[in-house]
């Protein structure tokens, strides 16, 4: 069996075993083993990714495998992995093992609930390792359609109107992308649904690249919170029970991205230099606006989602930049934001089991009764605002010092102007900070709440450990991002 197909057939076993399950603690064993296999097993990938590549591996992409399923339109289970996919398979593996954590304890209906967190995880692993278009969909809408339930179901506040609108906005932007992906198909000459022969036949007419470029940018887009399409985040993210908004925002959002760089982006380069400077224009306005929103929010969560919407304004900002320093700080704010937000989430939800509120005016003085969540925030709050020695700084120095490597004045103001949302993330991150766990809590119930608990602190002590990781040492894995960038990027530059 090929080594890629694990990361399906782990969550489909995970999936069979939750099912058969008959109590609390067997559905609890199911999640942390499944959870802990996936997390090996993207460890292991990474190893043997750089051996390969340090053996002389030069494919572009490794560990091939394709199998025809559906022949009339070249449809195959077409997998391989490049350093970005591989770092993303990473991230996932560790949002997926703290998030099985943070959910230790949620209730009812604990079974249904792992059921389909699993199956979003299987629609997300699987879009990873996906070379064919057709079947990256797939995984894509597998990955999609969980969020209904799970927000729905098991969330929190307006959680009706949340899922309902993140369902409409996203399927909405599922139907653009399917169109743009058959019109690529269609247009590429009808012969193969794989990126990689696509990209090199270079045969898609740049009339209808400027056709198909926007429709699958906008499409992958609104997951990555594009500027005007991103309210359905916010609202989701402040709905969604704890693991769900960790994984919809540590992971989800990356397949927006993640799909805009690999499809829209390398598939129409000719169309990505003519149209780049529109997505430009709205994804400075998302990170600006994205940060300018969270300093007037009074709800936790929505404070995050909105540092959200701003931060994935970044990685689309990054790569539309198209150069390899700005695109390789994309994807590592794809993995620095990920880890960020999900510590963030996890701490949220800790935070509003015990107090039963995220209104900031009514919290105040949480550091002296909950001391280890209390740290554990303020080291979210100084990773989002890009502080030396955690990964937000990496991740954003790479991307500003790569997109002010253009000499254009477009290019260089509308990078000052992004550049501004690391004050305004300060302003609010810091203020919070001093508002919810400074000072005197003035709140008697408050006063007698307890700190985390074994399974909270496994989840917000791995997170840490990534974000400090990353920030401390990201050589290796900026170098196996970097590698994976060049064919795509020098594919952007040629057409140019």
């Amino acid at each position: 069996m090929n080594l890629l197909s694990i990361f399906v057939l782990i969550p489909l076993l995970m999936m069979l075993g939750l099912w058969i399950s008959r109590n609390l603690a067997q559905v609890r064993t199911v999640m942390v083993v499944g959870a802990s296999a996936l997390l090996i097993s993207a460890i292991t990938l990474t190893v043997c990714y750089l051996q390969a590549r340090s053996a002389g591996a030069t494919e572009e992409m490794l560990f091939r495998a394709d199998i025809i399923w559906y022949a009339p339109l070249n449809i195959a289970y077409s997998v391989g992995v490049d350093g970005i996919s591989v770092a993303m398979l990473l991230l996932s593996g560790i949002i997926v093992f703290t998030g099985t954590f943070a959910s230790w304890r949620l209730k009812p209906l604990t079974k249904e609930y792992f059921l389909w967190f699993t199956l979003l995880s299987a629609g997300v692993f699987g879009f990873f390792i996906s070379i064919d278009m057709f079947t990256m969909y797939l995984f894509y809408e597998v990955a999609l359609i969980p969020m209904y339930l799970l927000i729905g179901v098991w969330g929190s506040g307006r959680k009706e109107y949340a899922a309902m609108k993140l369902t409409l906005m996203l399927m909405g932007a599922s139907a653009i992308l399917l169109c743009g992906i058959l019109g690529i198909y269609f247009c590429s000459g009808a012969t193969s649904m794989n990126i990689l022969n696509i990209a090199h036949a270079h045969n898609i007419a740049v009339s209808q690249q400027l056709i198909w470029f926007p429709m699958t940018f906008v499409g992958f887009g609104v997951l990555g919170a594009l500027f005007p399409f991103h309210t359905w985040s916010p609202d989701g993210h402040a709905s969604a029970p704890t693991a769900v908004s960790m994984l919809h925002a540590g992971v989800l959002m990356k397949l927006g991205g993640y799909g805009c760089f690999r499809i829209a982006m390398f598939l129409m380069p000719q169309a990505a230099n003519q149209l780049g400077w529109i997505f430009l224009i709205l994804t400075t306005i998302s990170v600006v606006y994205g940060a300018l929103s969270a300093c007037v929010q009074t709800d936790l969560k929505y404070i995050n989602a909105y540092s959200s919407v701003s931060h994935c304004g970044l990685v689309l900002f990054a790569i539309l930049m198209i150069n390899q320093t700005a695109t390789t700080g994309a994807i590592l704010q794809m993995l620095s934001h990920g880890l960020m937000t999900a510590l963030f989430f996890a701490l949220i939800g800790m935070i509003y089991g015990r107090t039963h509120t995220r209104d900031t005016r009514e919290l105040s003085g949480l550091m002296r009764i909950m001391p280890f969540l209390g740290v554990g925030y303020v080291i979210a709050g100084l990773a989002n605002l890009g502080l030396p020695g955690f990964s937000g700084f990496i991740a954003e120095m790479t991307i500003f010092v790569g997109s002010f490597q253009h000499f254009d004045t477009f290019h260089r103001t509308i990078t000052i102007i992004a550049c501004t949302s690391i004050v305004i993330t300060a302003v609010y991150i810091l203020r919070l900070v001093g508002k919810i766990l400074y000072g005197v809590c003035t709140n008697e119930h408050h006063l007698k709440l307890t700190d985390a608990t074994w399974d909270e602190r496994v989840a917000v002590i791995v997170l840490i450990v990534c974000v400090a990781g990353l920030g401390m040492a990201p050589l290796w894995i900026s170098n196996m991002i970097s590698n994976s960038v060049v064919p795509i990027v020098s594919n952007l530059t040629l057409m140019h």
